[in-house]
């Protein structure tokens, strides 16, 4: 029989930050959403004891839990960190497929004789992920991966959903299913013992009951609600044993049916990257100017009457390849960059003379707090620049960012 344990880091970037920082441990700790027009990408259990989730406005975060402690969003931190999340599970099992950042299956088909049984192993990675790096994750075991992705596939698309292996479900895991629940049962003959033993336990629970099946004339097609035939003319497996086309049909039936719900739910973009705010979609469609934008003494600044000699130094300290040039109060007068001090070498500018309103770049492209990383990523494409400011409505400088910080972000 084959095994997979399905592993899930809890609360990832949150408890990330807190193993870092022990005093973080027992308080409400949100990444992301620090300006109030953010995302929150991840909450402690603390935190989400006040309502506070991923994919929530920082604005709202914040009026949940005043005291919640707002840190910004470590990409590079957690990818490292996950890094050493796979390599303690790759110790268990060669065959170990990531399905995100903070998420992936093992499988443990095999492993009995080296580690013991498969649920035994499962706990030994879970304790022992909490003891090497200080996280707390959870995992599943199921015995088939088709189920197992049909059933995450569902759940990535908006329609909840977990795995009930029919063998345990007369043993009290059928209390899992609720009367709002719908049953999805799987079996290619349609005969499968297990299922059909607790066919009239589900039966009384009155709930719909899908099947997937290649014999429509079964005892489990003929008492389904409804049963869709993934009947197959043969396996793939030379001697017609193997389960291989049948699998793949039933896997192929899963995901449209996960597709049809999601376009009757009207199941958009948005809805898919708040399910994953650490995938790629996620990060473009949430991830804001505010979470990676450079704030406070990090912002290369100048005033207009400073020696470009001067500017240059402060442009190597902060090390954004600009500097912007702002006036007494603030205001955002102009910009100055490598592509602009290029220029000022071809013309033979004395930089121990020239001052940076002679050399300024005036009108320059700006960005505001609470644009999508995303825009701000295509207007540097377009303009063919690396760096913008950020200013508030009243052009005032609030912050600074380049395409390093987009890299970094995994926005492009």
């Amino acid at each position: 029989m084959s095994w997979y344990l399905h592993i899930d880091m809890d609360a990832f970037y949150a408890s990330v930050e807190q193993s870092l920082d022990p005093t973080l441990k027992g308080k409400p700790v949100i990444v992301g959403g620090r300006s109030g027009r953010g995302v929150v990408t991840s909450a402690s259990y603390e935190a989400r004891k006040f309502g506070v989730h991923s994919a929530m406005p920082g604005f709202q975060a914040k009026k949940l839990c005043p005291r919640g402690i707002f840190l910004p969003n470590r990409r590079r931190v957690y990818s490292e960190y996950s890094a050493k999340v796979f390599a303690i599970l790759e110790r268990y099992s060669p065959k170990v497929h990531a399905l995100s950042i903070d998420e992936g299956v093992v499988d443990l088909t095999g492993t009995a004789r080296l580690f013991g049984p498969p649920l035994k192993t499962a706990d030994t990675i879970i304790r022992r992920i909490d003891r090497e790096l200080g996280l707390p994750s959870s995992g599943g075991l199921s015995t088939h991966r088709v189920i197992a992705k049909i059933a995450a596939t569902l759940a990535s698309t908006g329609t909840p959903a977990f795995f009930v292996h029919p063998g345990e479900a007369s043993h009290g895991d059928l209390g899992m299913i609720t009367a709002s629940d719908v049953v999805l049962a799987l079996s290619n003959s349609g005969e499968t013992a297990e299922i059909i033993t607790i066919l009239p336990i589900i039966k009384r629970l009155d709930v719909p009951l899908i099947t997937l099946t290649g014999n429509p004339e079964s005892t489990l097609s003929k008492a389904a609600t409804a049963n869709i035939n993934v009947r197959v003319e043969r396996e793939a497996c030379p001697l017609d044993l193997a389960p291989t086309a049948s699998t793949t049909a039933a896997l192929a039936m899963g995901d449209a049916l996960a597709i049809a719900l999601l376009e009757s739910r009207g199941f958009t973009e948005q809805d898919f990257a708040r399910s994953h705010p650490g995938g790629a979609l996620g990060r473009r469609l949430l991830l804001l100017i505010d979470d990676l934008m450079h704030t406070g003494d990090a912002i290369p600044s100048v005033g207009p009457d400073t020696l470009l000699s001067n500017a240059l130094m402060e442009m190597t300290r902060k090390g954004l390849g600009m500097t912007a040039v702002v006036d007494e109060e603030g205001h955002l007068v102009g910009i100055f960059t490598d592509g602009d001090l290029r220029r000022a070498i071809d013309h033979k500018v004395d930089v121990h003379v020239a001052r940076m309103r002679d050399v300024m770049t005036t009108n320059c492209k700006t960005v505001n707090p609470g644009m999508l990383a995303a825009e701000a990523l295509q207007l540097m494409d377009s303009k063919m620049i690396n760096a913008l400011p950020v200013v508030n409505d009243a052009n005032k400088l609030v912050g600074a960012l380049n395409m390093h910080d987009m890299l970094r972000a995994g926005v492009v």
